[in-house]
């Protein structure tokens, strides 16, 4: 936000009666706040005297309410405003004597057509900058900022883009063109979470920030249509948002006077409106819910839910499995898991409504899904089938596939109710009712927030308290305060609790009605009251910005929405200055990069965590991990001490060691031991200070659905694009039949066939890959089959060559087995048996070829009938200990080299054809030169000589 617009939005601000006061500095999102920085003071209020400030600090005009402030050293520095009456409240404001002086400026030019975006760079100093820079508006560098950028380019910067997903890095194109940069990027919707990186050139003693953002395909704008309606909330209602898990810059926000969107984190706004005739005046003024989605932005208005889409706005009912009416309210997720494992063949829901009796859940396009009633309920909870059970609330948890719901319970329902929290589970639709109960009045209601954890926490608020439940619901309790009764109502002039904001990084804001805002960190006990940063005349609501910074939203009297950036790390450290907290450790760090990991079978994954810490505190990493028991661990400590500091490295490694081969139940035995586990780690202490409590991240055990198998040697270059049909002899196909089969060949499906001799022979190279590119060449166990039904090839290994103690399994046998099913299935990983074993099989004919073959057993594939032809494999794994993918691929081999017998029928009807021909053109020959010979014979010889006499 520009120094502009925070001076009109302060001033707007200071219209109102309470008397408060602030700062900001030209940094965005203040991440420069140094010795190096302007700190704009500015008081709202009536008795303003003058600043007290440390003299360690200089001050353009300590009498005027609005003033800039320079502290040339480093440290906590104490501002305060001298006013007539009351102390105003001093602020102890951190100021860092930081290298880092100047910041990554980018623009985004999207180019559809090839679905690429291309970023624009530059440095700038906010300093220094232009007003649009500032603004984040600006198409070009500012002067300065160009000269800035070049200097730097001079002495070797020469910036890039990271993602911090998927772990891919890209380059300028080009040199540094007038005073920019130019890198382009495929455009992404998972891989969202970018950084701009450089090789820390210093120039003037200064470096350039590293700079964090979210960055996705561009999202459609819906369209403000001129003749179409405000909708909003009932008047005098507090702000009603809604924003993407994933991309928390797209954000919708009803108000009691419009509804706005935004893709850009308020940097820029559209009102959104609905045609007329559709919703009455009453009606369009009630709105009690809303969500944004990528299906749409979703209405609650007295009981009925309605979407609104960039062409529509329609009223969702029976038609799509949901009731007419008495919808209580409607959710979406909070927390971006962009990577999942689902189990079951279904889907994942994204979004929830519910009545106070049932729950709907929304699948694909507008489907919706009745998972839950209160009589379904009452019988998991064992509860009298003659009380009442009412469903208050459903949210989303931090954990991809589940829902929690808030239940009350009552038998007489005349002065209190108990209240119940069960989860539900999207893969496997079970229930499970959370150890946790309480009695609350009958007139107290409780809103839920899942926080971003690895086991179901919770923070449960009504109007005057805030209840956690942490470590999977064995610590409960209320929120403490300063005084000790854990009501913030006393602490904030009898105000009721409004809104609870929590982030990735285990912030808990509170904020009342009146813009109190109270503090906390998950899993502490206790809030703290932050200095005071708007009156209690203006609507706010907080969010969450593109770079992953709070910002406050206002509403203005004019019924536009503002938004300002919101210093939380300064104001948490001003508060807790005098406690004396600090946090208990000086390091804790890891290399956990990706928020989603996924196992296979024989693979594990080892990560590590680590916390520095003064000697004797006795710290040491937690890992908490939550879901099915189907990981085994192991854990290595190790342990340092230096320069009175601890250094404890805890590494683990999550595994799997069954084996899966000769099960009696393969698919059974597979099922039980896949899912998804969510871990975090966390130090064993920390406070309120500290910048970072926990790393939350996925670990799935199960089929990569990005994995595949290819054949090595087969391209789609090496020959002609084109379907063509060819004839398969019917003494060549397995089943014998009647006819010969005509196949079409489908270049899409089976790709350019390889071309070999028919005396060569052929052994399959399978090569193993991911949505990453290649991982491994496979050594396992594999088989292949003419997927047309041929069965004029064989295997030049036979069962004693390989070493088979019993005669192995072949096609022929396992056919036989498996007479009901498809070729396709007959066999593979769950039903392999080796052939290796004195134990196990009967001796039989090991004189057979051996049809399983391997990268290192010698087996190939080889032609023995003599004749050219054209065959179309398929080859599947065939270990059952190598994947939990049925990893399969198709090729095709086409031999040549071998003139095929003829047929003799075909020869003599040839022959045939042939004579007949030759005769029929020795007739037509003797009659066309008998009429030349006629004609030459009756026409005058003397007409001839004429002619030569006249020549």
């Amino acid at each position: 936000m520009s120094a502009g617009g925070v001076a009109a939005l302060l001033c707007w601000l200071s219209c109102c009666t309470s008397a408060l006061w602030r700062y900001y500095c030209y940094s965005p999102n203040y991440l420069i706040f140094s010795t190096r920085s302007t700190i704009i003071l500015e008081y709202e209020g009536t008795s303003f005297s003058e600043w007290k400030v440390p003299e360690t600090c200089s001050i353009e005009d300590k009498r005027s309410p609005r003033t800039q402030l320079r502290c040339h050293s480093p440290g906590f520095q104490l501002i305060k405003p001298i006013v007539t009456g009351p102390d105003e409240e001093e602020r102890y404001l951190s100021v860092e004597d930081s290298p880092i002086c100047f910041l990554w400026y980018f623009r985004v030019i999207n180019f559809t057509h090839n679905l690429t975006q291309s970023l624009i760079l530059w440095v700038y100093d906010p300093e220094n900058a232009d007003s649009s820079e500032l603004a984040r508006t600006a198409k070009v560098p500012s002067l300065n900022s160009m000269v800035l950028t070049k200097m730097l380019a001079a002495l070797g910067q020469a910036p890039f883009i990271k993602t911090l997903l998927k772990q891919k890095t890209y380059f300028p194109t080009d040199d540094i063109v007038q005073g920019t940069w130019r890198i382009t990027i495929p455009m992404a919707a998972t891989d969202a979470l970018k950084m701009i990186v450089d090789n820390h050139i210093i120039f003037q003693d200064c470096f350039v920030a590293e700079l964090h953002f979210l960055l996705t395909a561009p999202l459609l704008r819906l369209p403000e249509t001129p003749h179409f309606l405000p909708i909003t909330s009932p008047p005098g209602s507090p702000l009603i948002s809604s924003w993407f898990p994933c991309l928390p810059s797209v954000v919708v926000v009803v108000s009691d006077q419009e509804t706005f969107q935004t893709n850009d984190s308020f940097h820029t706004l559209i009102r959104v409106r609905v045609p007329p005739n559709i919703l009455s005046d009453d009606e369009r003024h009630s709105v009690s819910d809303v969500t944004i989605t990528t299906s749409g932005i979703f209405f609650l208005i007295r009981g009925v839910l309605y979407m609104k889409t960039a062409f529509t706005f329609v009223r969702l009912g029976r038609k799509n499995n949901l009731p007419d009416g008495g919808l209580t309210g409607i959710s979406a997720r909070k927390w971006c898991s962009g990577e999942y494992l689902f189990k079951s063949k279904g889907k994942r829901s994204w979004m929830a409504t519910w009545t106070q009796h049932e729950v709907y859940l929304a699948y694909g396009s507008l489907r919706f899904l009745k998972v839950a009633t209160t009589a379904k309920l009452k019988t998991l909870l064992k509860l009298s089938p003659t009380a009442t059970l009412t469903i208050h609330h459903v949210e989303y948890t931090a954990h991809p596939l589940e829902i929690g719901l808030l239940l009350y319970y009552c038998s007489t329902c005349t002065a209190t109710k108990n209240v119940y929290i069960v989860i539900y589970n999207e893969d496997t639709k079970q229930f499970v009712c959370q150890d946790f109960t309480i009695e609350i009045p009958m007139d107290n209601f409780f809103t839920p927030y899942f926080i971003f954890s690895s086991m179901p926490d919770v923070i449960l608020h009504d109007k005057h308290r805030i209840h956690y439940c942490y470590q999977n619901f064995t610590i409960t309790g209320i929120l403490e305060t300063p005084t000790g009764n854990g009501n913030l109502s006393t602490l904030s002039h009898d105000s009721v609790i409004q809104e609870v904001y929590l982030d990735y990084f285990g912030n808990v804001l509170i904020k009342m009605e009146n813009n109190i805002i109270f503090y906390s960190k998950t899993n502490i006990r206790d809030a703290v009251k932050l200095h005071l940063w708007a009156n209690d005349r203006t609507k706010m609501s907080i969010f969450m910005s593109a770079s992953g910074e709070i910002i406050l939203v206002y509403l203005l009297d004019n019924g536009k929405l503002q938004a300002q950036s919101y210093p939380l790390k300064l104001e948490i450290q001003s508060i807790t200055f005098k406690s004396q907290d600090k946090c208990p450790y000086a390091a804790f760090s890891n290399n956990v990069f990706n928020t989603f990991y996924i196992l296979d079978k024989g693979e594990n994954l080892t990560l590590w965590a680590e916390i520095v810490y003064p000697e004797n505190f006795g710290l040491f990493v937690m890992v908490d991990a939550y879901g099915p028991k189907i990981l085994e661990q192991k854990r290595e400590i190790a342990y340092e001490i230096a320069s009175g500091y601890c250094t404890k490295t805890m590494t683990i490694t999550f595994y799997q060691s069954i084996n899966y081969e000769a099960v009696n139940d393969y698919f059974k035995l597979q099922d039980q031991n896949t899912g998804t586990l969510l871990v975090d780690f966390q130090p064993s202490q920390f406070s309120k200070t500290c910048a970072v409590v926990k790393k939350v991240f996925q670990v799935a055990v199960g089929c990569d659905r990005g994995k595949f198998i290819a054949v090595k040697g087969f391209n789609n270059k090496d020959c002609l694009h084109h379907d063509f049909s060819y004839v398969i002899e019917k003494s060549y196909l397995r089943d014998r039949p009647s006819e010969n089969l005509k196949v079409r060949f489908d270049w899409k499906k089976y790709g350019c066939p390889l071309k070999l001799d028919s005396k060569e022979k052929f052994q399959p190279s399978i090569q193993l890959f991911n949505a990453n590119g290649f991982i491994e060449d496979v050594k396992a166990n594999f088989i292949v089959w003419e997927i047309h039904g041929r069965d004029d090839y064989s295997f030049n290994n036979t069962m004693k060559q390989s070493g088979c103690a019993h005669e192995a399994q072949t096609w022929k046998s396992m056919i036989a087995l498996n007479k009901h099913l498809p070729l396709d299935d007959v066999w593979g990983p769950e039903n392999y048996r080796h052939c290796f074993s004195y134990a196990i099989g009967k001796p039989g004919d090991l004189n057979q070829p051996y049809e399983i073959i391997n990268s290192s057993n010698g087996n190939h594939i080889y032609w023995p009938m003599g004749h050219s032809g054209m065959y179309v494999f398929r080859v599947k794994i065939l270990d059952p200990n190598y994947s939990y993918c049925n990893l399969t691929a198709i090729f095709a081999v086409e031999t040549t080299g071998v003139i095929p017998r003829p047929n003799a029928y075909l020869v003599a009807s040839l022959l045939f054809v042939l004579m007949l021909l030759f005769l029929s053109i020795l007739v037509l020959s003797y009659f066309h030169y008998m009429t030349i010979y006629r004609q030459n014979i009756y026409e005058p010889l003397h007409k001839l000589q004429s002619k030569q006499k006249k020549n």
